[in-house]
């Protein structure tokens, strides 16, 4: 198992070319298997009791040969009971077996085993909740209340008009370029996930806030070995996306708004002001850069729970 794991990655690295957080990922669930398919053996092997008094003398015993040939259906169903057990989501569970199926599948197709033993376990469902989203009043005093006096307010305030004017995710945001972004046709190129380029607009403020930071704060940040990025860290590199979870929690202390506050919550606010001023789904799935329309369409629902608390709340014979 541990050999066609690393073989298995390979390809995902070199022949798939996928992303090193999936890569990783992958990784997990499969190494997670295994770690539990091989102590299954060893407790058939010399029993629970012996393998807990060998744990416990700190001589734990070779790991048992587990080929994946001899993976079975019903080993793979009590690995997923023992991973529900545990309390892990169904969302994580997912992800497990996404892993398990796309690896027996590859063997499959590689003849290095003669038949693929997790064929038949569906997909679990997932429970889809609401995203969160801010007023428009509270991104306005979000926005507003930054300092721009202060040593990294013009680049901190650029940071969340650019978040909300264009609906950025953290990554896409913290790699955003110089030679990307179109001030004079308030455009900005983007490299999203799965290294899809898109072509999002910047509205007029967030454009205004960059080229303030662009001409009165990034050139005192700009170090020897600076890149071109567009916001850089006080040592001349780029922010990290922990350092973006840090501005935003930072600007929201500061504009005293009592509800949980994080940069993917700029983005939900974003769709779901467009959707709610009447902008089309397609153009929002376009803008966000989602690949499928039902990843787009939650908004929907939370424009509607919007239209009920509205109804709710004003007609007179709502309650």
């Amino acid at each position: 198992m541990r050999d066609a794991i690393e073989d298995f990655i390979l390809h995902l690295a070199t022949e798939r070319g996928l992303s090193a957080n999936y890569q990783l990922s992958t990784r997990l669930s499969l190494e997670g298997f295994a770690q539990w398919l091989e102590r299954r053996r060893t407790v058939e092997q010399i029993g629970e009791a012996a393998l807990q008094q060998l744990l416990q003398a700190g001589t734990p015993p070779a790991a048992p040969v587990c080929p994946p040939d001899a993976v079975t259906s019903p080993l793979i169903t009590d690995f997923l009971a023992h991973k529900k057990r545990t309390g892990l989501s169904a969302a994580s569970i997912k992800l497990v077996v996404v892993a398990l199926k796309i690896f027996f599948r590859w063997l499959t197709a590689r003849k290095r085993i003669p038949r693929d033993p997790a064929e038949v376990f569906p997909l679990p469902r997932i429970e889809r909740y609401l995203p969160e989203t801010l007023n428009e009043l509270q991104v306005e005093r979000l926005l507003e209340g930054i300092d721009l006096q202060a040593p990294r307010g013009l680049r901190d305030r650029a940071i969340l008009e650019l978040l909300y004017a264009s609906g950025l995710r953290v990554s896409e945001l913290v790699n955003a370029r110089l030679e990307f972004l179109d001030l004079d046709h308030r455009m900005l190129r983007v490299v999203g996930k799965g290294s899809k380029t898109r072509l999002v607009p910047v509205g007029r403020k967030a454009c205004d806030a960059i080229q303030a930071y662009l001409q009165r704060a990034r050139p005192a940040l700009v170090k020897k070995k600076t890149g071109n990025e567009i916001f850089l860290s006080a040592r001349g590199t780029r922010l990290s996306t922990v350092r973006i979870w840090q501005i935003v929690k930072e600007a929201a202390a500061l504009a005293g708004l009592d509800t949980n506050v994080y940069p993917h919550l700029l983005r939900h606010s974003f769709a779901t002001h467009l959707l709610g001023h009447g902008a089309d789904l397609r153009i929002i799935q376009e803008l966000l850069g989602h690949a499928d329309i039902a990843t787009t369409q939650i908004y929907t629902h939370v424009d509607q729970r919007h239209l009920k608390n509205i109804h709710h709340r004003f007609h007179p014979r709502a309650r």
